[in-house]
């Protein structure tokens, strides 16, 4: 399929990403994304091989590494210092060829956003209509202007209106159990020996990912119910970790307190039965939205975006390509998804003393090559030639 026109409902990573890709398979895109900065300025994120593999497959890998720091070290603790298990990033690098890498999600909404003209950009435009109304097109109606489509991508976060809209009886979202504080630090950190570290105690987590100018984000998992906030949020979580181990505390005196972000984790536990409806597919947060315990959120919304886009560039018709890419994200996302709601119970939120010492003393014992192997169940993923047919 050539000279047709898709809009992307959402410009964050996984709606750019699809944007990209759509125009690689020779389509005419435009990008509607409701608030007027494409960035989330508190926050980093790891990509995890499958990542990077989807990131190169649009032409955006190297731009991105240049942004990001590769991660080697690391590894997972316990809250007085003692190691759990070692990241052995250059094996995994090795493994899969290609790194894991660090990056702050501006730089990653720069590269993608810059991979683009910017006249395909509508941003601060809310959509307030998709009409079906008119097979095969779909009209898309934002501000004052209406475009009409071959295909809507919908890429507009766990909140999604659209996925509201095609499975209005789909329970939605659901809480996790756990709430996030966040941030990245104002200054390079001393004493930040490691590119990538977690720290399991009872019911909480801190990690953090470091990036090339000595910066870090750090990231503050609890379990807590649903909704509660701190009046100074970094006085909370330094309260919270006052004796967890070094560079903890290091991160936090870095922070300016109003850099830190507060967000309860959602998912949408109930796996949807189609991420596609007519001409309409759900890409990302939107179709599949997932814990972070895997790390694999963002990931999975740039397999996506490849994915979506071979599909529309090696299928005859805009029904056959959404048929070909809900046959292969649905089940592999879905999965993810399971395994990083199963990593949580099993990681951050286990509360039980006895629990936490079996399972600390289980991840002491397990060899480098079946960490090796967990880590490659999620992250050896190929991604499918985006090429137009020809004829």
């Amino acid at each position: 399929m050539g000279g047709n026109s898709a809009v992307v409902v959402g410009g964050g990573i996984g709606g750019l990403a699809a944007a990209i890709g759509l125009r690689l398979a020779g389509w005419e895109v435009t990008v509607v994304e409701r608030v007027a900065v494409l960035d989330d300025a508190g926050a980093g994120i790891s990509l995890a091989a499958n990542g990077m593999r989807a990131l190169a497959a649009l032409g955006v890998g190297e731009a991105v590494e240049a942004a990001a720091r590769r991660q080697y070290t690391g590894g997972t603790r316990t809250p007085d210092g003692r190691r759990l298990s070692l990241m052995d990033g250059a094996a995994l690098e090795r493994e899969l060829g290609a790194p894991i890498v660090g990056i702050p999600r501006t730089g990653l909404h720069r590269v993608l956003r810059e991979a683009l003209p910017a006249e395909s950009l509508r941003i601060g435009a809310e959509v307030t209509d998709i009409d079906t109304s008119q097979p095969p097109r779909v009209r898309v109606a934002f501000g004052s202007t209406t475009l009409d489509a071959d295909l809507v991508v919908a890429a507009d976060g766990i909140n999604s209106r659209t996925r509201q809209r095609l499975f209005p009886a789909h329970p939605g979202p659901a809480y996790s159990g756990s709430t996030v504080l966040r941030a990245i630090t104002r200054r390079p950190v001393e004493g930040l020996t490691t590119d990538f570290e977690l720290t399991w105690g009872h019911g909480a987590e801190f990690g953090h990912i470091a990036f090339p100018d000595g910066r870090a984000e750090w990231h503050a998992v609890l379990n807590a119910p649903a909704g509660v906030r701190y009046p100074d949020p970094l006085t909370e979580v330094r309260r919270r970790f006052a004796d967890w181990h070094e560079p903890i505390p290091a991160l936090l005196a870095a922070t300016a307190p109003a850099a830190v972000l507060h967000h309860d984790v959602h998912e949408l536990a109930t796996p949807l039965p189609s991420y596609v409806a007519g001409r309409i597919a759900l890409l990302g947060d939107a179709a599949h939205a997932m814990t972070p315990h895997l790390g694999q959120g963002a990931c999975q919304a740039l397999e996506d975006a490849v994915t979506l886009a071979a599909a529309v560039a090696g299928e005859r018709t805009v029904e056959a390509a959404l048929s070909r890419y809900d046959a292969a994200r649905r089940p592999r996302s879905q999965t993810v998804a399971r395994d990083a709601r199963r990593a949580g119970r099993m990681g951050q939120q286990l509360v039980n003393p006895l629990a936490v010492g079996l399972r600390n003393a289980a991840i002491r014992l397990t060899p480098p090559g079946v960490m090796v192997r967990t880590v490659l169940k999620h992250a050896d993923w190929t991604p499918p030639r985006i090429a137009p047919r020809t004829a």
